[in-house]
């Protein structure tokens, strides 16, 4: 079984959204990729719950099963074990990784998907689910 790791920065929001929705569209298409999910300041802020409640109505209109675990930071360990590692927004996530994790730097895809201060829940959700999607049809391409 082959590993994605989505990245954003709490894991509670977008990394969250793109886990889920990843392995409940995967293992719909028979794919052999399951997705996990973390954060690069896992801590550093406060938010209440465990999940952000845009990314649960998100999946929850699509249909798709939610686990609401708390959040979890990102160790050297997950990247490692990771086949496909994506940072979900570039320009908010490049140097934190450059300076949490330089060797991984490089390894990382980075998207464009910005967070809710910058889009609201349905254009984010939405340009995640076409990020993720095409991911999918890249890795099924590749199998």
């Amino acid at each position: 079984m082959k590993r994605v790791l989505f990245l954003c920065s709490s894991n509670r929001y977008r990394s969250r959204f793109a886990e889920h929705l990843f392995n409940w569209l995967a293992a719909r298409h028979g794919l052999q990729h399951r997705a996990a999910s973390r954060g690069l300041l896992v801590g550093r802020q406060w938010h209440d719950g465990p999940m952000s409640r845009r990314a649960v109505a998100g999946l929850q209109q699509r249909g798709i099963p939610i686990n609401a675990r708390r959040p979890r930071q990102v160790s050297e360990s997950d990247l490692a074990h990771a086949d496909v590692i994506v940072a979900v927004k570039e320009d908010e996530h490049r140097h934190t990784i450059a300076s949490m994790f330089p060797r991984w730097v490089d390894r990382v895809e980075y998207w464009h998907v910005d967070d809710s201060d910058d889009a609201g829940p349905e254009e984010a959700l939405h340009r995640l689910e076409n990020e993720v999607r095409m991911l999918l049809a890249r890795l099924n391409a590749g199998r």
